[in-house]
């Protein structure tokens, strides 16, 4: 591929972010009005509403709902362009970024590529568990899942049924929670109806979670009750808890317990996406980018970092923010506003990080919600968390897909969304094209 240099185009100011998440977007859009050229890179060309990619894994709704492209988002955005491309290094002497393009010339820097899967080292679990970061990653669960209920329709191995439909959420923060009620519905509500030879006693769900709570960032009463729902469910879960292997078949957990199963999701841990070029001093643990009170990189003046990526140690957050949406794009509206004031010589704002409360679904009118001082269970909670939901996807023909799919989801308790449209090796763990 030739080079392509983009160097300055309309004399102004550029601006350069990395990465189409939600604080890249929100900073993008806050620069809107601003005398600057906004120039986002990113390896795919679609937004994605990630709190929602559990639902695409369990097949209740399409894919293509919780992704909007890029550039549809910025349409009447004048000063904005997009290029698809994947980040190599970043040149800080020289004010680039070196991409499958070319090098990129900036004034302004803003690193905002979120964060992806921690395993901690082991590449045992790397290899044989599944992720669910990214769009490409939930179709992948959803195809495992799928295809492992049809062999267990089909097998008269009973020990090999079992471990089919046998499904363990290794994890038990917001994601891990809502994934694990998800697969517990689908037991409940899908199974006899798709596959009539198979039972719901015949599946299981595990949750295994290393904190002595689930979403220990919630409230205790949103633990408990959280817990409480995952139990009436029947999932079982244990908490305290470390998987030590998995090997594909057999997976072991330090209390003792070994589980044989072909299906297992990890929700464990995340680690922010460090382009090369950062040096390692400001890099943390968990790779995340330690950053000032403006978002400013330690060391540098003109490169920024928001969102998951970013660490910015406070009396207020000694460990850092949160790694949740509200904070990137309130992040990317704040560092906005700081760069078009550095560009005015003028004074910046530091970055105060203002929580709004925190929503988990575990199922069918049942949810948690820590609304500031408010603390609510159940269906109201639950129909909070769909308004919600709807209200911050990107589009509207993304808004009415959702909502019609949730309405007929929940009238009928059943989705028309389980395709397999790739075929998912589990001994390479890759996907392969489905035989025309």
């Amino acid at each position: 591929m030739a080079e392509m240099y983009l160097g300055k185009s309309t004399g102004k100011p550029r601006v350069v972010i990395i990465g189409g998440g939600f604080g890249g977007v929100n900073l993008a859009r806050k620069l809107k009005d601003a005398d600057v050229e906004v120039v986002m890179l990113d390896k795919h060309n679609y937004h994605t509403f990630q709190p929602l990619l559990y639902q695409v894994a369990i097949g209740a709704i399409e894919s293509d709902a919780v992704a909007f492209p890029i550039r549809r988002i910025f349409t009447r955005q004048k000063n904005f362009s997009f290029h698809m491309a994947e980040v190599q290094k970043i040149n800080p002497v020289a004010n680039t970024v070196s991409t499958t393009l070319g090098d990129v010339h900036y004034d302004y820097l803003a690193i905002a590529t979120g964060a992806n899967t921690n395993f901690f080292g082991n590449k045992e679990m790397e290899h044989f568990t599944m992720p669910m970061k990214n769009l490409p990653e939930a179709l992948n669960i959803r195809s495992l899942i799928l295809q492992n209920l049809e062999k267990a329709a089909v097998t008269t191995n009973v020990a090999e049924r079992d471990a089919l439909l046998t499904f363990v959420v290794v994890g038990g923060g917001p994601t891990g929670v809502e994934l694990a009620g998800a697969l517990a519905e689908m037991q409940t509500n899908m199974l006899c109806k798709d596959y009539p030879d198979l039972k719901p006693e015949h599946m299981k769900v595990y949750l295994a979670e290393g904190k002595t709570k689930l979403i220990a960032s919630m409230s205790e009463q949103a633990s408990v009750k959280a817990k409480q729902f995952l139990n009436e469910m029947g999932v079982i879960i244990y908490n305290d808890v470390h998987v030590t292997s998995y090997n594909g078949n057999d997976l072991a957990i330090d209390n003792g317990v070994n589980i044989k199963t072909r299906n297992v999701f990890w929700a464990a841990g995340v680690k922010g996406e460090v382009p090369e070029g950062i040096p390692q001093e400001v890099i943390l643990r968990g790779g995340r980018i330690q950053t000032d009170e403006i978002n400013r990189v330690k060391g540098y003046e003109n490169i920024f970092c928001i969102g998951d990526v970013a660490a910015m140690i406070t009396v207020d957050s000694p460990n850092g923010h949160p790694g949740v949406a509200p904070v990137a794009i309130q992040q990317g509206a704040q560092l906005a506003a700081n760069i078009i004031n550095i560009i005015k010589g003028e004074a910046t704002k530091p970055f105060k990080y203002r929580d709004k409360g925190s929503l988990a679904t575990i199922g069918r009118n049942k949810a948690v919600a820590d609304l500031g001082k408010l603390r609510f269970q159940g269906f109201f909670a639950w129909f909070v968390w769909l308004f919600v939901h709807i209200m911050s996807l990107a589009g509207f023909s993304n808004k009415l897909v959702v909502f019609c799919n949730w309405l007929i989801n929940y009238f009928t308790k059943n989705t028309d969304n389980r395709l397999i449209i790739h075929y998912f090796d589990t001994e390479t763990m890759m996907t392969e094209p489905i035989a025309k």
